[in-house]
């Protein structure tokens, strides 16, 4: 029998490689349920193809537009958070993929989680923002698979193994466009620049992220979390082929490593599919045409974002929440050209500084930390601005 899923955020990169996996399974999966942002024309034409029963559009007036252009028997409309949180919750589903963009996809995770779904998770903002709050909801009501390629590859490794044996894990990252680049010349970088990732292809802030190692740091505040581990014992390295997607020490010195291509498909058919496997979901990986796989410390005085990403996670509470919400408004005005790269960085120190952090206890909480952290982002990003 297949497997019903609902893909909220269906219209964006996870939600178009999910489909995808379903596409080449169509025996192992039914989607039931689709959420979007505003993307109503590709929507439209997932609609056509997998004919959900529920769908959602979170703008208001994408939703109009997509209600008087689409006539179809058996399909039931909604709009905003409710709609996510419908999909999220609907009996039959078995697993949510959740790849909503931003702390919007809070509210329909934790409701999958109550509802005891197998939530595959996307969201970074959702742990990094509520981590403690999530993971305090998800006890033993439901499971959390991880679709970014380093935490799948770490949940892949764990398996099986006792918390007590894990020593420390290691996160790799690409390095981005710019880990060529000194201090100098970071200042001077471009959006077209930073947009131009070596090896995965992504929206524009995930880009900038990648670019700023913001991303990186997001994960391991996300690593702390998921896997119960301090951030003393998670540490990040530069591996620039992108072929090991992390490394797991134990007590006794062992390393264990977990290899594939670069390619979202594998995490994302991993979690859909999970505990069985599915076959031949990407190429097989030749090392010997690989040829070398290099690593090295990243540089947290050049990638400032990296550290503040640690240093939120040491203050602990709410802070990783400012984080998150600074670095969002910071990376808009970078792409506007309001602001330059190394000024991302500096945005989010300056609101970092201005919050005193307190205990995670409420998704409320949680949004009114967001919307007060993105009002001081704002404030901040127009004299920046002028004085460049």
């Amino acid at each position: 029998m297949a497997k019903a899923i609902a893909v909220l955020g269906s219209t964006g990169s996870i939600g178009v490689t999910t489909l995808d996996v379903v596409r080449q399974n169509p025996d192992r999966f039914e989607v039931v349920a689709l959420t979007a942002g505003s993307n109503v024309d590709l929507l439209m034409q997932q609609i056509k193809e997998f004919r959900p029963k529920v769908v959602s559009v979170f703008q208001m007036e994408a939703a109009r537009r997509l209600h008087s252009t689409l006539r179809m028997d058996g399909v039931e409309f909604f709009t905003g958070v409710e709609g996510n949180v419908v999909a999220a919750t609907m009996p039959e589903v078995e697993t949510v993929v959740v790849g909503i963009v931003g702390v919007d996809a809070l509210i329909p995770t934790m409701s999958a989680i109550r509802a005891r779904k197998m939530v595959a998770l996307a969201s970074k903002e959702v742990l990094v923002a509520g981590g403690e709050l999530v993971m305090r909801e998800r006890g033993a009501k439901a499971s959390i698979l991880p679709l970014d390629s380093e935490h799948n590859a770490i949940f892949q490794v764990l398996h099986g193994l006792s918390p007590q044996y894990v020593k420390q894990i290691t996160l790799t990252a690409s390095g981005g466009p710019f880990l060529r680049y000194t201090r100098g010349e970071l200042e001077g970088a471009t959006v077209e620049e930073a947009l131009r990732h070596p090896v995965w292809r992504m929206g524009p802030k995930i880009s900038v992220d990648s670019a700023t190692m913001m991303n990186k740091g997001l994960e391991v505040i996300e690593a702390r979390w998921l896997f119960g581990v301090e951030h003393e014992r998670i540490q990040v390295v530069i591996h620039p082929q992108s072929i090991v997607h992390c490394l797991v020490e134990l007590v006794d010195g062992s390393v264990f490593a977990h290899m594939c291509r670069p390619d979202m498909r594998a995490p994302i058919a991993y979690a859909l599919a999970y505990p069985e496997r599915l076959h031949n979901t990407v190429r097989p990986l030749d090392l010997a045409s690989v040829g070398q796989l290099s690593f090295e410390r990243a540089d947290v005085d050049k990638f400032v974002c990296l550290g503040l990403a640690y240093d939120a996670l040491r203050c602990g509470g709410t802070m990783p929440a400012v984080l998150n919400a600074a670095n969002e408004v910071a990376v808009e005005a970078f792409l506007d050209g309001a602001v330059g790269l190394t000024e991302v960085a500096e945005v989010i120190r300056r609101v970092m500084d201005m919050h005193q952090p307190r205990p995670v206890v409420a998704v409320e909480q949680v949004l009114e930390v967001d919307r007060w952290s993105r009002e001081r982002a704002r404030a901040i990003t127009p004299a920046m601005g002028r004085s460049r």
